[in-house]
């Protein structure tokens, strides 16, 4: 039959430990865990009806409509210039649709002659022995261009809608953010320390070879973004702002922007004023080589990566 063990000596024993583990009061490993339960939020009914009442009245007061003309005119020009506009876009998709080739006619194009251009002349045109990039960044690089904008006007937007500023007293809201996590997993750290800088080599190999085979800017630019999103889990904020802030976002997607518009500028000039440009191809296969191709998929990884960063920062913390 067992014996009662006392309770200092039970306190030592393994079984105490683990029982402590379970119950999330300590960790074997970082001693006192730093997560903190969340309080219930007890409501005052008559605080909570005092508000309701109040904003039925800011609602009223706004938006009075039986002696607002203001609002009821809008409502009125509003319904009419819905209609008119998309009776407007039907006729136009309509015009459109009947200038089109009727289907089966004999003199209609048996092959598409731009996919032809591309896969018979794209290696000798753009030097890119990957014929999608060299189609993506050298015959349709204008269009490339306009969605790295969207990209960085879509990451101002949200800047300027989940942007939290400092408080008055100046301190940051870092403890207001990792306060229901753990601040030492050392699991995600050391698979962070692990991983991370083979990510980044990874996504920067990428970025380098997007002329050579599969890969580019956008893919490479997304695998550096997911491994700055780990370094961030992994050890916060404060450690992952030592070498990339906001100002560090906004300097290198400027950049980026400003490198890749002046880089085809220049193409879109020489190209449409037919002067031989002097920036050579290369030799099909190098990694220097494709002319621009490889500085424009450095600008466009650069772009890609911040973003998602900066998006998974705003959505997170609001800020940094």
């Amino acid at each position: 039959m067992s014996r009662k063990v006392p309770e200092q000596e039970y306190e030592k024993t393994l079984s105490f430990r683990l029982k402590q583990w379970f119950n999330g009061t300590k960790d074997p490993f970082l001693n006192t865990v730093e997560m903190k339960p969340q309080k219930e939020v007890e409501k005052d009914e008559d605080i909570d009806w005092k508000r309701k009442r109040e904003k039925r009245q800011r609602i009223e007061k706004i938006y009075d409509l039986a002696h607002n003309w203001e609002i009821r005119g809008f409502q009125k020009f509003y319904k009419i210039f819905s209609g008119v506009f998309c009776l407007f876009l039907v006729a136009m998709l309509l015009i459109a649709v009947s200038y089109l080739p009727s289907y089966g006619h004999p003199e209609n194009p048996a092959n598409n002659e731009v996919a032809e251009r591309y896969i018979e002349n794209g290696l000798e045109e753009t030097g890119a022995v990957n014929i999608v990039t060299g189609m993506i960044l050298d015959y349709r690089a204008f269009d490339t261009l306009g969605e790295s904008h969207v990209l960085f006007i879509a990451t101002c937007t949200v800047l300027i809608l989940l942007r939290k500023d400092k408080s008055k007293d100046g301190k940051d809201i870092e403890a207001s953010d990792r306060i229901y996590e753990p601040k030492n997993d050392v699991i995600l750290q050391t698979a962070a320390r692990v991983l991370m800088p083979p990510i980044i080599i990874f996504g920067i190999y990428v970025i380098l070879c997007g002329h050579l085979g599969p890969g580019g800017g956008f893919s490479g630019g997304a695998i550096i973004g997911a491994g700055l999103i780990l370094y961030l889990n992994a050890f916060g904020f404060q450690k992952t702002e030592r070498f990339f802030t906001g100002k560090t976002y906004k300097i290198l997607s400027v950049s980026a922007l400003g490198c890749y518009c002046l880089a085809k500028s220049y193409s879109f000039y020489t190209g449409a004023n037919h002067i031989e440009s002097v920036i050579p191809l290369g030799t099909p296969g190098a990694i220097l080589s494709s002319g621009l191709i490889l500085v424009l998929n450095i600008c466009v990884g650069i772009v890609v990566a911040g973003t998602m960063y900066t998006f998974y920062v705003m959505f997170r913390k609001g800020g940094y």
